[in-house]
């Protein structure tokens, strides 16, 4: 496959995944703000950065109402990130690769382009929010479906992988830190009703929750919730698991060209070997932001290594 081809493949569903990912960090933002009796700006604020586009804000806003954030992360164009933008990102990278794709899964996407282009096309009220956040995660989840039921599992199929689950463990580590880090207004805090309400909206968040009770019922710890999201090999969105299909797929790929061993391979082996390796014990030990700090680190070399690997810009 030309290294174009895999990149548009690989973007496409980065980009898909973080319209549904963004949507997950408003709906924090929305959730922990309402635990608060102030306003809830330190929350928004948190948020922003936690997307990654603090700086880019500020350029627009002067300060962060749930307003002026909300517009920002799902509608803004002055934002590359924001779920219209991304979804206009995925829709051109699934134009440039379409004989690669379904029909089925063409269509996903250019019916659910043009859903949110309309949905989006006024700022959202607050009380519509949750519908809105639930149409993006359905779009979303719409074209992951038939990409799973209608596409061969081949190389075509693999980079898809790569982009999905590259963006998705990010997208965990960033709740998980955001919450732990960033919202907890202090270590006085730590074990109170608040902590657990807050604790608790990171599992919707990751849409966990009823994953967690199943597996946990009442037992809704720190610890507990924190070894689910990182270390449960049978959570999808864990960081653990993500790891797993990096691994998975990147043998595939190794396989599928020749049995050449790339650098993203080894990167993905030493993560989920790590990960493989810790308790949850030892990662409070280390700090929960620190461990974060550095998974994300780890996950953003894995996702430039595999450009340079298959030559995504050739």
């Amino acid at each position: 496959m030309l290294g174009k081809h895999a990149s548009g493949l690989y973007w496409m569903f980065r980009h898909l995944e973080r319209s549904e990912n963004t949507a997950r960090l408003v709906e924090a933002g929305f959730r922990l703000a309402l635990t608060r009796a102030a306003d809830g700006e330190a929350e928004w604020e948190s948020i922003v950065a936690t997307a990654g586009c603090r700086d880019a804000y500020l350029e627009q806003n002067a300060g962060f109402d749930s307003a002026s954030v909300i517009d920002f992360l799902l509608r803004s164009r002055d934002n590359p990130s924001s779920v219209m933008s991304v979804f206009d990102a995925a829709r051109s990278n699934a134009r440039m690769v379409r004989t690669a794709l379904t029909r089925e899964v063409w269509e996903s996407v250019n019916e659910g382009w043009m859903t949110l282009r309309g949905r989006l096309a006024r700022p959202v009220k607050q009380g519509d929010l949750p519908d809105v956040l639930s149409l993006i995660r359905r779009q979303s989840g719409l074209v992951r479906g038939l990409y799973h039921g209608t596409m061969l599992r081949n190389d075509i199929f693999s980079f898809a992988r790569l982009g999905t689950f590259t963006e998705r463990a990010d997208n965990t580590a960033r709740i998980l830190d955001v919450k732990y880090y960033v919202l907890l207004p202090s270590t006085s805090f730590v074990g109170s009703s608040l902590d657990n309400v807050q604790w608790e909206m990171v599992l919707r968040c990751a849409s966990a929750e009823r994953a967690f009770k199943w597996l946990h019922g009442g037992d809704a710890s720190p610890s507990s919730i924190a070894q689910f999201l990182i270390l449960e090999p049978e959570m999808p969105r864990s960081l653990i698991y993500c790891s797993d299909k990096f691994v998975r797929n990147l043998r595939y790929l190794k396989d599928a060209y020749g049995g050449a061993h790339m650098p993203s391979l080894d990167i993905a082996l030493d993560l989920r070997q790590r990960l493989r390796g810790q308790s949850i014990d030892q990662v409070f030990k280390i700090g929960l932001h620190e461990y974060l700090t550095d998974f994300l680190a780890t996950i953003n070399s894995l996702g430039r290594q595999i450009e340079t690997d298959y030559r995504f810009y050739e």
